[in-house]
């Protein structure tokens, strides 16, 4: 079975985040990890995306009982594109970032 590189889509994974142009969310938020995903989000260059992938970082619905998780990353930063689903199909993942890559100029 051939290898599928993201490269070949135009996209490449950089570890610092004044070299991304868009943030990818994945998972539940907790209160603590908020103060953290704001500066890196705000070091970001700009325009700057964000993309909340997943139900727990979209909603943070499953989590809802739970009083140290927030419901959403839209609660602390903006987001531009949501991906749904508990876990997201790979086809949605990859039309999320195919809707992210529209918005950049």
């Amino acid at each position: 079975m051939p290898r599928f590189d993201v490269e070949q889509c135009g996209v490449v994974f950089v570890q610092n985040a004044r070299d991304a142009d868009i943030l990818f969310v994945i998972g539940a938020i907790i209160k603590k990890a908020a103060p953290q995903i704001k500066r890196t989000y705000e070091e970001m260059q700009k325009p700057s995306f964000v993309v909340a992938v997943g139900s727990c970082a979209c909603s943070g619905v499953l989590f809802k009982a739970g009083n140290n998780t927030l419901l959403g990353v839209d609660k602390i930063i903006p987001v531009d594109v949501y991906v749904p689903g508990c876990p997201p199909r790979p086809e949605a993942i990859i039309l999320g970032i195919a809707k992210a890559v529209e918005k950049c100029p």
